[in-house]
């Protein structure tokens, strides 16, 4: 199979080969990876690799090769395909396309940094500290909650990066990059709003994130540190971030614009489009919710709409993380959305019309427990959008 060059340095090549990613280190190099083989600080690898183990949702062939070989002889597996020594490859894998690839280079006098990234966040996004599922034990895997763990097997998301820099660096700066690039690629799911799967947070990454940083062991004396007040640190951070968005555009069509979304924006909460088409139809006159789904996504892409659903998960965010009491909250809320309401009428000036025919559907108690709070104020963007839609054409 002909390869597709996609980059190319005195220290490394960069191409693709069907489902597979290869960057071929032309030096010796100091390589940290959370890779199942051949992991951790080495610095005897050539080959570094990145490909689609398998698709996103139902792959439950592939799921059973790749758990049934084991890591160790799927490693080889892969290796044999691409005809590469296992003994100098890390590998990492995801459900992404590698033509989805986000590649972004910065340089600063001696320094280039490049990022390699392929992510998804559909069905895998959490936040830090956010209840698992699994633990594992003297080498084998359990599953701490209740469900089927072979249902469980799969998960539509991973963020891998492959950061590759022209320039030496210290054991201690290879291990600080680790941070820095983590927290790029932290900010650009914050900068596209994406929410946990598991809790009402942003997402922070998945669960199934993998990473390789590479660097020359010779060309110069080692940078020593990596954080975000050194330029090798501000070059890492915005090659990874700029690569994250951009994979994310192609893999999940994630682009700004797109995720004024009202789902984006409350989704975290519990408004997903199928709970909201649910209350809409409850909520609106038969003929009023047919003229809505006819004109579905002028309705729910409507910006000024999505910036009170921005607000009101803002309120939501702050009241949750303790910033808001839950008295102030209330008032807030029901002001967010009236101006839901309003926005989607196109009728500002209403505003004060909206919050007073709002106020019956506020609850007279919102308790600070996510359990309490979510439901209550998800009721209450439903009313506001079934209000807005059948105002906006009334006389």
């Amino acid at each position: 199979m002909s390869d597709l060059p996609l980059f190319t340095s005195p220290f490394a090549e960069l191409r693709r080969r069907g489902r597979h990613v290869l960057a071929e280190l032309r030096a010796p190099a100091r390589v940290l990876s959370t890779c199942h083989v051949n992991g951790g600080l080495r610095t005897d690898l050539r080959y570094l690799v990145n490909h689609q183990s398998c698709e996103p949702v139902k792959h439950q062939s592939r799921f059973e090769l790749i758990h049934g070989l084991g890591q160790a002889e799927y490693h080889r597996h892969v290796c044999a395909e691409l005809a590469l020594a296992p003994e100098t490859t890390a590998l990492l894998g995801t459900a992404a396309a590698m033509q989805y690839l986000g590649i972004v280079t910065h340089r600063w006098a001696d320094l280039a940094v490049t990022a390699i990234v392929t992510a998804g966040v559909t069905g895998n996004a959490g936040s830090a500290g956010d209840a698992a599922h699994y633990d594992e034990r003297n080498g084998v895997w359990e599953r701490t909650t209740p469900g089927d763990a072979k249902s469980a097997g799969t998960h539509g998301g991973t963020i891998n990066t492959l950061l590759l820099l022209s320039s030496p660096l210290s054991e201690s700066a290879l291990a600080r990059a680790v941070v820095t690039m983590t927290e790029a690629k932290t900010s650009a799911l914050l900068e596209l709003a994406v929410g946990s799967k598991s809790s009402w947070r942003l997402a922070t990454g998945t669960g199934t994130d993998q990473y390789a940083i590479a660097a020359p062991q010779d060309g110069g004396a080692p940078r020593t540190w990596t954080g975000k007040h050194t330029k090798a640190g501000e070059l890492i951070g915005r090659a990874v971030r700029e690569a994250t968005l951009e994979a994310l555009r192609w893999q999940n069509g994630l682009e700004p614009s797109y995720t004024r979304c009202l789902f984006h924006a409350l989704g975290r909460f519990g408004l997903s489009e199928e709970a909201f088409k649910a209350g809409q139809e409850r909520l609106l006159p038969a003929a009023q919710w047919q003229l809505m789904k006819h004109n579905w996504n002028p309705v729910v892409y409507e910006p000024q709409l999505a910036a009170a659903g921005y607000a009101f998960a803002a309120v939501l965010d702050r009241t949750l993380a303790g910033t808001i009491g839950t008295a102030a909250a209330r008032e807030s809320l029901l002001n967010q959305a009236a101006l839901m309401a309003a926005g989607l009428a196109a009728r500002p000036e209403a505003f004060a019309d909206f919050r007073r025919d709002l106020l019956p559907h506020l609850p007279v108690e919102l308790g600070a427990a996510p359990e309490q709070l979510l439901p209550a104020a998800v009721e209450l963007a439903q009313h506001a959008v079934a209000l807005g839609w059948q105002r906006k054409w009334s006389a």
